[in-house]
């Protein structure tokens, strides 16, 4: 039902401006951080993360095509750092807010598994924000298992 296709540079550098946005919301959304500053912050991680843009290494940027070739989403991955070796971390999964609700998110994680494969990796790892039912609902629903929860009371 989708495709996972190398993202065309001008793709990226939109894609990459509104991951920023979006990681910032989420995190002032959830408490973690203030909201003063919250992009800025968000932007040096990205940078730490990818150095090199679209081009460091072992980092996979994807844009989700549908069956009639319209890109409705896209993904980013690398190797996973804390697991190690032979998995990878799917950093962020996007599916454009005019094509939620069809199935693309469902078919993109089925998609990407033989992509990870291919690329050597024998498991996905991923985050997802406590309060995000719906997304925790999918994962689940296709194999995913929570690892693990970090919570927090705010004081105040």
């Amino acid at each position: 039902m989708v495709t996972l296709t190398p993202m065309p540079l001008g793709v990226w550098d939109e894609w990459r401006a509104a991951s920023i946005r979006r990681y910032a919301r989420d995190m002032v959304r959830v408490g973690a951080w203030p909201a003063d500053g919250a992009e800025d912050r968000a932007t040096s991680l990205f940078a730490r993360l990818v150095p090199d843009g679209q081009s460091t290494a072992g980092h996979e940027f994807r844009s989700i095509v549908n069956e009639s070739g319209e890109t409705v989403g896209a993904i980013w991955l690398s190797p996973d750092a804390e697991a190690g070796r032979g998995a990878a971390f799917l950093w962020d999964i996007v599916i454009d807010p005019e094509h939620r609700g069809r199935g693309y998110g469902r078919a993109t994680l089925e998609a990407l598994e033989p992509l990870v494969r291919a690329l050597g990796y024998d498991a996905i790892r991923l985050h997802v924000f406590g309060d995000n039912d719906l997304a925790r609902h999918l994962y689940r629903a296709v194999g995913y298992v929570e690892t693990d929860m970090s919570m927090v009371k705010r004081l105040g």
